[in-house]
C-alpha cells in the first residue's frame, strides 16, 4: 500500500510510505517510509516512523509549502480502537515530527488544500466508520496545517473505499464504495459549520470488487475522485475513475471512467481505458491523476498477456488530453509478475497505489513481486510530451508586480548526458523592461531533460530583475536549437498578463 508525496515547488524532492513487514510470517507492519531529492534516481530508506509500533494503511501528501504529510493507521485491538495519527516533514521526508492525533479508521486518505485560497495548507481526512475509535464518525479535517485536527464528523453516505480531492476554488469532493460521490463547496472556511452541498452515485458502468483473484485477501482497488485545476475550459471538471465488475460483460474487472462538467451534479456515460480486445483479463488497482495542465493519468495492473489465464500482472499505464473522452493506447510499463507471492500472513498485495502528476509526466509508488516478495517502487511516467520539440511554460497564469516568476523547458534533446546536470539560458522581456533579461536554467537531475529557473520581478528597475507594471504581458522566450522535425533555432514562447 504505497502512497506517495511530492513537493510542487522542487518536484525532485519525494517521500513515499508503505506498509513495512520485516517478516512475512508475522502480519505485524509498522509505518515504514523513503525519501528521494534527486528526481527519483537514487532513494533513502531510513526505517519507520516509531520502531516497534504496529501501523498500516499509509497515506501521503504535501502543503502548498512543500511540507509533507504522513496519514497512518494504528490499533490495538477490537474494531472501536481503530485510529490515526499525522506526521509531518519539513525537509522532504527525511525526518518526521512525533505526528498529532488525527481520529481515523480503516482505510483513511486525506488530501492537502494547496490552492491560493482560504482553505490553503487545510488537511481532509476521511476513514470506514465500521472500524474507527470515533462512533458513529467518518471524517476530520485540520485549520491549521496539521497542529490539530477537528472533533470527528459524519459524511453523508458514509463513503469508504474511496479518495479525496480538493477543487480549484477549495471545495471538497469524496468518492467511495458504491460509486458515492459528497461535496462540501464551503469546507474551506474555518468560520462555517462543516456542511455538504450533497451526496450522490455515479453510474460508472460496475461495481467494486474485493477478495478475489489475484487479491484475494483485499481490495481489487478504490473509488478515485480528482478534480482538474487548469486554467483551461476545463477548470473544475471532476472524474471518476476505478477497476470496475463491467455491468455489460463477463470481464471480471475493467477500468471505468466518468467526468462530471458541473460540480458533479450530473455525469458522463462511462468510458473504458483499458483497450485489450478480450472478456478474460483483470485489470485491477486502477489509478487516476491529474497534472495541473488537466492531462489525467492512469495506471492499473493487467493480466491480459498471461496466457495460462492466471494472474500474472504488469503495470499499464495510459493517459487522456481531451478530459477523458479518448485515451492513449495502453502501455505495459513494467514486467509480469505473480501478485501471490510474499504474502505477510494476509492474502493480498495490499489495497492501493498512489500517483501524482505534473505538466511532463507522473510520480508513481506502486508494489509489485518482481524480486519474488512484495516491494514498493518508484516509476516516472511519460514524460509523454518529452522530444525533441522543446517547451517552455510559465508557473503562474498571471503574475503579481512584484514577486518571481518561475520558467520549466523540457526538452529531451538538451539532455546531451544522463550523467550529468546540464543547463539553458531563456530570455524575459515585458513591455516596461528595456531589453531583456537573461535566465539560467539548470536541470532538475542528471537526464531528466527538464530545466527550471527563475527571475524577480518589480515595478523597480535594477540588474537581475524584470521590471514590469500592472496590466503589461511577460513573455519568456526559449531558443530550440534542434526541433527533432528540421526546424533549427525555432523561437518557443509562454506569456502571462501581470
Amino acid at each position: 500500500e504505497p502512497s506517495i508525496a511530492v513537493d510542487p515547488n522542487d518536484p525532485t524532492r519525494m517521500a513515499i510510505g508503505w506498509r513495512q513487514f520485516d517478516n512475512i510470517a508475522s502480519d505485524f507492519r509498522q509505518a515504514g517510509y523513503g525519501y528521494t531529492a534527486d528526481g527519483g534516481a537514487t532513494w533513502t530508506f531510513p526505517g519507520v516512523l516509531e520502531p516497534g509500533v504496529f501501523r498500516s494503511d499509509p497515506v501521503l501528501d504535501s502543503d502548498a509549502d512543500g511540507n509533507f504529510f504522513y496519514n497512518s493507521l494504528t490499533a490495538d485491538g477490537g474494531s472501536t480502537n481503530f485510529r490515526c495519527h499525522v506526521y509531518k516533514s519539513v525537509d522532504g521526508g527525511a525526518t518526521w515530527d512525533t505526528g498529532v492525533y488525527a481520529w481515523g479508521g480503516d482505510k483513511q486518505w486525506q488530501a492537502v488544500d494547496r490552492t491560493a485560497g482560504i482553505g490553503s495548507g487545510n488537511i481532509y481526512t476521511v476513514w470506514n466508520r465500521s472500524f474507527t475509535s470515533c462512533i458513529g464518525g467518518d471524517f476530520t479535517h485540520s485549520w491549521d496545517n496539521g497542529l490539530t485536527f477537528e472533533p470527528c464528523s459524519s459524511v453523508p453516505g458514509s463513503p469508504n473505499w474511496g479518495v479525496l480531492d480538493v477543487g480549484p476554488d477549495g471545495e471538497l469532493y469524496i468518492s467511495g464504495d458504491g460509486m458515492t460521490i459528497a461535496k462540501s463547496s464551503t469546507i474551506q472556511d474555518s468560520t462555517l459549520p462543516v456542511a455538504w452541498d450533497f451526496n450522490d452515485t455515479v453510474d460508472l458502468g460496475g461495481s467494486l470488487r474485493s477478495s478475489t483473484g489475484p487479491n484475494p485477501g483485499g481490495l481489487l482497488g478504490q473509488n478515485w475522485v480528482a478534480v482538474d485545476h487548469s486554467d483551461g475550459p476545463n477548470r473544475g471538471n471532476v472524474y471518476m475513475l476505478a477497476s470496475v465488475a463491467p455491468n455489460s460483460s463477463a470481464d471480471p474487472l475493467d477500468v471505468h471512467f466518468s467526468r462530471s462538467t458541473d460540480g458533479g451534479l450530473t455525469w458522463s456515460p462511462p468510458v473504458r481505458v483499458n483497450d485489450d480486445p478480450g472478456t478474460n483479463a483483470w485489470q485491477w488497482f486502477g489509478t487516476m491523476s491529474v497534472a495541473p495542465g488537466g492531462r489525467i493519468d492512469a495506471v492499473w495492473l493487467d493480466t491480459r498477456n498471461d496466457s495460462g489465464g492466471g494472474f500474472l500482472s504488469e503495470l499499464y499505464y495510459a493517459f487522456s488530453t481531451d478530459a477523458g473522452a479518448t485515451w492513449s493506447p495502453n502501455e505495459a510499463v513494467s514486467p509480469p509478475f505473480d501478485p501471490h507471492v510474499g504474502w505477510p500472513q494476509q492474502n493480498k498485495m495490499g489495497d492501493y497505489f498512489d500517483m501524482v502528476s505534473d505538466d511532463f509526466g507522473a510520480n508513481l509508488a506502486y508494489a509489485a513481486t518482481l524480486n519474488g516478495e512484495q516491494d514498493v517502487y518508484y516509476v516516472r511516467l511519460g514524460d509523454p510530451f518529452c522530444t525533441d520539440a522543446g517547451t517552455v511554460d510559465l508557473d503562474r497564469p498571471k503574475y503579481a508586480c512584484d514577486g518571481t516568476v518561475n520558467i520549466t523547458v523540457l526538452d529531451c534533446g538538451l539532455n546531451t548526458d544522463d550523467n550529468t546536470v546540464e543547463q539553458v539560458t531563456v530570455d524575459i522581456d515585458s513591455d516596461s523592461e528595456t531589453g531583456v533579461e537573461t535566465v539560467l536554467l539548470t536541470e532538475t537531475s542528471a537526464g531528466s531533460a527538464r530545466f527550471e529557473g527563475s527571475i524577480p520581478v518589480s515595478v523597480n528597475d535594477s540588474a537581475g530583475v524584470l521590471l514590469v507594471s500592472e496590466g503589461e504581458t511577460v513573455t519568456v522566450t526559449y531558443i530550440d536549437a534542434d526541433d527533432g522535425a528540421g526546424g533549427t533555432n525555432v523561437p518557443v514562447t509562454a506569456a502571462a498578463p501581470v
